[in-house]
This record gives structure tokens, sequence and C-alpha cells, in this order.
């Protein structure tokens, strides 16, 4: 491994544990501050802050992967999720942002809907805090998989251990950088690192595909089309044996949006409702040119790999070997910074989430219903800390698929969540009851969709994604068991001017 690497990968740490301090020393005095940083988010940092926590490793490892496997179909994954998103900043995010303050300003999911539907107050907070607890420790488990890929496919000859030591090392390294600025700083240190890894990300996604296709060994457009030729046809078709259950399952990805409390923790924390239009167009316009060049990089990707007979074991890891083989160590570790940067800004995102759930919602509701601002900020960086633990063992297994991992972490999350922050923002006859049974209904149809074996992965097999009837059985839930209870003007209006 080149010392150039080594160099960027260092000032790429250094520079996110720089920022933890920064937030500790300015943004951790109180609970509000720790877990929701004051409210004080920017429209830019908001905005890149919730698509870097949003993308993680499947970015650049599970996205690249399945496109270099299966060819353009897959594109309909990362296609499906820039539409859902874009409905999410639409009609969730300026909602939720006046209405979690409105409801005695909620910090966490759960307090806002126990806040909401005082009547199950405590129902949907335990419920909803071992939703975010259970699914968060699995998706956090993915990020750390991608870090483990990283050492065991870049690092390998530095490290000079077995595969699965190198493997072993990369899951704590990266762990433990991620726990360091995570607890430290809080949530205004994660958005802030967000913000910086999110432009980091983007950059690398523009010159990765640029300088496979036009650089040495790339031939330009016509070259990579005429390569990928030899793959038949359906490789470069957008619909070529794609049947109508593997189209909804991948647009289905979009769905998950509404319900993923690391993505719409953002909306909460930005400065004002006002704020949310000029966040919206910045987060879509980075969304737009990452996921482009997630695509192009894993079409492209194939086509050098044909040209120069490149052996890629793991197709997961085809930003990581182009990278180590085809720029100047400075660059790579640039690069490479990248993916530990998707990687990071999610792992810390949600173990910030789910701390600051068993912090709010069960020491404080169960424990110490008065503790202070001191005590809960630690009780906070404990739980991080934690968390962490649990995914680190949850990840050990070197074979784990990046994009599986967080394909059922994400239907938990949209299917439970999705359908309930949804109408509980815009439907007043919704009631309490109808909130515990759709949060209930939708984990449960995913949890059991997925032990059955019905769910699908990428585009093939026999099933389909497991968030389409669980998000759709969360919202029967909801509507029809509102509409069969009675309702205890559980909703505020907002006030008459």
């Amino acid at each position: 491994m080149a010392i150039g690497v080594w160099i960027s990968l260092g000032l790429y740490f250094a520079l996110m544990l720089g920022i933890g301090f920064y937030a500790y020393r300015n943004s951790t005095s109180s609970s509000e501050e720790y877990t929701l940083g004051g409210r004080s988010l920017s429209p830019a940092v908001a905005a890149l802050s919730a698509g870097a926590s949003d993308m993680s490793g499947w970015l650049l490892l599970g996205l690249p992967g399945a496109l270099y496997i299966s060819g353009l179909v897959s594109a309909w994954i990362g296609i499906g999720l820039t539409l859902g998103a874009l409905v999410n900043w639409i009609v969730v995010a300026p909602r939720l942002r006046e209405q979690t303050e409105r409801y005695d300003n909620s910090l966490t999911i759960p307090q806002f809907l126990s806040n909401r539907f005082p009547s199950r107050a405590m129902a949907l907070r335990v419920i909803s805090a071992l939703i975010v607890v259970v699914f968060f420790s699995v998706y956090t488990a993915s990020g750390l998989v991608a870090g483990g890929k990283l050492a065991q496919s870049a690092f390998s000859a530095v490290l000079q251990f077995d595969a699965m030591s190198d493997y072993a090392v990369g899951v704590s390294l990266t762990l433990g950088v991620v726990l360091a600025y995570t607890v430290i700083g809080g949530f205004l240190a994660v958005s802030l690192t967000d913000f910086v890894q999110g432009v980091i990300m983007m950059l690398a996604l523009i010159i990765m595909p640029l300088v496979v296709l036009l650089g040495p060994g790339g031939g330009g457009l016509s070259q990579a089309t005429e390569t990928l030729a030899v793959l038949g046809p359906d490789y470069l078709s957008w619909f070529s044996g794609l049947s109508v259950i593997g189209f909804l399952s991948a647009i289905a990805w979009g769905l998950g949006y509404f319900g993923q409390p690391h993505i719409i923790v953002r909306f909460m924390a930005l400065r004002s409702v006002k704020d949310v239009p000029r966040a919206r167009n910045i987060g879509m316009s980075w969304m737009a040119i990452s996921v482009l060049g997630s695509i192009s990089l894993g079409i492209f990707g194939r086509a050098y790999a044909l040209r120069n007979g490149l052996v890629v074991d793991d197709p997961e890891t085809i930003f990581i070997v182009l990278a180590d083989l085809l720029f100047h160590p400075l660059v790579t570790g640039f690069l490479f910074a990248a993916l530990l940067a998707a990687v990071m800004s999610t792992i810390s995102s949600q173990l910030l989430v789910a701390s600051s759930s068993l912090t709010e919602d069960f020491y404080r509701l169960f424990l110490r219903k008065d503790a202070g601002d001191r005590e809960t900020v630690l009780v906070g960086r404990i739980s991080v800390m934690l968390v962490g633990i649990v995914a680190a063992f949850l990840a050990w297994d070197p074979d784990s698929k990046v994009l599986d991992l967080v394909s059922h972490a994400w239907a938990g999350f949209g299917a439970a969540f999705g359908p309930l922050i949804v109408l509980s923002l815009t439907w007043p006859r919704m009631t309490g009851t109808g909130a515990v049974a759709g949060l209930v209904i939708g984990a449960a149809t995913v949890i059991g969709w997925i032990l059955l074996g019905w769910d699908v992965r990428f585009m093939g097999g026999p099933g389909i994604y497991e968030i389409i009837p669980g998000f759709a059985a969360a919202w029967a839930a909801i509507y029809f068991v509102s509409l069969s209870t009675q309702g205890q003007d559980e909703f505020r209006a907002l006030p008459e001017v």
C-alpha cells in the first residue's frame, strides 16, 4: 500500500475526529443539542446529511455490484429511490418539521408518535423504540460489512493477516472511528461529518466513472457499448427479463423513505419550515448526481473488466478494485475515504437515532424520569457504544452481502413507520389504536415475509420485495382500525392567525 493512500486516509480520519471535537464544544450541553443539534441545521447541511446518511455503503458497493452482475435493469432500484426521496421532501419534510415542534418539542420519532396519540402513548413509544433498535442493529451491521470488505480487498497486502482477520480489522476500525466522533459530538458532529462525507462521495462518483470510461483501458462510450455487447442484448436493456413483480420490487425501494428515522430526523433538525424547499433542491441535486454515478460505475466497470481481462471475485468490490488500479495513491486514498464516508455517515446516523430511542424512550421513560441533561447525554453516549457492539457482532460474517442487509432493514423501517408517519402528519381522523395496529402489522409482515422466504433480491427470484406487502398491510391496518375506533381529538390543528 503506497504511502499516499495512508496520507489521504489519515487526513480524512483527522478531519472527522476534528469535527467531532468541534461539535463537542458547541452542541452537547443539553439533551436537545446532543439528540437534535438544537434544531439549527442549515439547508445545505440538512440536505447532504440526509443524503449521506441515506446512501451508505450500498451506493458504492451494493448498487454498482448489482449493476455489474445484472446490467441496466438493476438501475430501477436507484430510480425508485430518487422518486421516493423527492416525495419524502415534499410530503413529509415540512409537516414533520412543524409538527414535531408543535407537539411538545418531540426529539425522537417515538416521542413524536406518543405526543401525537396520547391515548396510546406508552405502547407507541415502546414498540417503535424496539423496532428502531432492532432494525438499526441490522442496518448498522451492513455498514460495518462494507468497512470489512474494504480492508479485506484493499489493505490485505499491508495487514498481512488471513482474509478473516483482515475483514475483522476493517470492521473494528470503521466502528472505532465512528464511535469516537459520534460519542463525543452527538447530532451536530454526525450532521457536519455527513455534509463533508456527502461532498466526498459525490466527487468520487463523478471522478470514478469518467476515468473508467475515458482513461487508459476505457476506450470511451462506443467501445464500452461494443464490449458489453458480448454479454448479450439483455445487459443494456432497461426491461429485458424484467417481470412485473421484479419491476415493482425495484421501484418499491422508494416507499421506504417515509419511514427511515435516520433520514427524516434531519427534517426535524432544520432551522425552520421555510428552509425545506432550499434543502430539498440541494438534496435532490446531490442524489441525482450520486445515483447516476453509481449506475455508471457498475456498467462501465463491467466493460473495463471485460476489455482488460480484470478478474473481480466479488462484484460488490468493483469500486475498490478500480480505485486501487487506476489512480495515483493520493487519489486512491481519497476514493477509499469516499467509501468510508458512505459507510460511516450512515452508521453514525443510525447509532445516534438508536441511542436517542434507548435514552429518551426507555431510560427516561422507565428508569429515570427526572434525569438531567448531563445524565441523559452520558446515557446516550453509552447507548451509542452498546448498539455499535451488537452491530459488530452481526457483521462478523465476511460472506454477508451489503445490499441484502440494507434491503431487509430498509423494508422493516419503511413498512413499520412509512404509512404511520405519512398518515399521522396528514390525516386528522387517525387514532392511536390505528397507529399501534399499523406499526405492529407493518413490522410483523416484513419479518414474516423474510422468514418464509418470500422476499426477492435484486430483480430475480420467485418472491416480491417485502416492503410492498408490509407497507400495504400497515396502511390498511391504520385506515380500517382508525375508522372503527373512536378518536380523542388527538390531532392538534394549527392555531388561528
